[in-house]
């Protein structure tokens, strides 16, 4: 992570990721109308890609050119969008959008486990994880506790949407591995190698080219590639830096909380006293996550021992 970050800026940005990502859910419910899935996606990532490489020249930032940085970028492609994209959209095939919504928000909560078990690359502690297990009951609270009727159902969609959220958690940790490369750079070499996958798979299955989606439709998913995934991973790849793993990945818990804002500013929904419990308590979940941590008390020299040593 960047040292002494401004954290308020910071927690903006998140929510400012939080809108892009949380906003994406009815624009692809949009665009699902007219296209199917996988060109969707294809489609989305191709956008991306286009608009952060414009981005890349018009900042003269450069792509690497060794082969090692961009066999991570793919790495970093699969956990982020090819492979958790795909899962998530098959599983949600067998599986409300509900409860596919609460499984695949427990990305911090991997995080935490992974940090503490294995990598050790940031600091955890009961706060943490009180506060990914607090964003998660918010997230429950505003999806809605009828959501969770369906566990234990359906169980191959359940586990590709949990999949999903491992793959979401591989790819904080392993965004670390980017602190050295311009955001820009990172997203543009990742999107890339999901244009490269996912285009060639969508020709194959639905032959985009007999398509004829309306306006609307097309609309929704320039939205997507421009804004939900080309600025969104400009973001999220300068919060993994600043934040850390799992202070990015707390954007999870927020997004619920955002679709219930867009369905009450778009749809005129009401604001139910279950579901305004549920966004307070994925806010503090994620404060708690983004605590930042307390500095390293250092012990008091020796006085008699240091002064008979020289200064150096």
């Amino acid at each position: 992570m960047d040292d002494k970050p401004f954290l308020p800026l910071e927690l903006g940005l998140l929510g400012a990721l939080a809108l892009l990502w949380g906003s994406s859910y009815i624009l692809t419910k949009v665009a699902l109308a007219e296209i199917p899935p996988l060109t969707l996606i294809a489609a989305r990532v191709t956008i991306a890609a286009l608009f952060l490489l414009c981005l890349c020249s018009f900042r003269k930032l450069r792509l690497p050119s060794d082969a090692g940085t961009w066999g991570r970028f793919l790495v970093q492609a699969f956990f982020n969008s090819i492979g958790a994209w795909t899962l998530l959209a098959w599983g949600q095939q067998f599986i409300g959008s509900g409860l596919a919504s609460v499984l695949n928000s427990t990305a911090p909560i991997f995080i935490f486990f992974i940090t503490l078990l294995f990598t050790r690359h940031e600091r955890t502690g009961l706060a943490r994880l009180g506060g990914a297990l607090l964003g998660l009951m918010g997230v429950v609270l505003i999806v809605g506790l009828d959501a969770l009727d369906g566990l234990g159902q359906g169980i191959l969609g359940q586990l590709a949407a949990i999949g999903g959220a491992l793959l979401y958690a591989g790819a904080a940790i392993y965004g670390r591995r980017f602190a050295g490369v311009p955001a820009p750079v990172t997203a543009a070499g990742t999107m890339l190698w999901a244009t490269a996958v996912l285009v060639p798979l969508a020709c194959l299955v639905d032959r985009p080219w007999e398509l004829q989606p309306p306006a609307e439709a097309l609309g929704a998913a320039l939205a997507l590639g421009l804004f939900c995934t080309g600025t969104a991973l400009i973001l999220y790849f300068r919060l993994v830096r600043t934040l850390g793993s799992m202070g990015v990945a707390s954007q999870a818990y927020l997004r619920a909380g955002v679709g219930v804002c867009l369905g009450m500013a778009i749809l005129g929904e009401e604001l139910t006293l279950s579901t305004g419990l549920g966004i307070l308590a994925a806010m503090i979940g994620v404060a708690l996550i983004n605590l930042p941590a307390r500095p390293t008390v250092q012990p008091a020299p020796n006085l008699s021992t240091s002064a008979s040593k020289p200064l150096l």
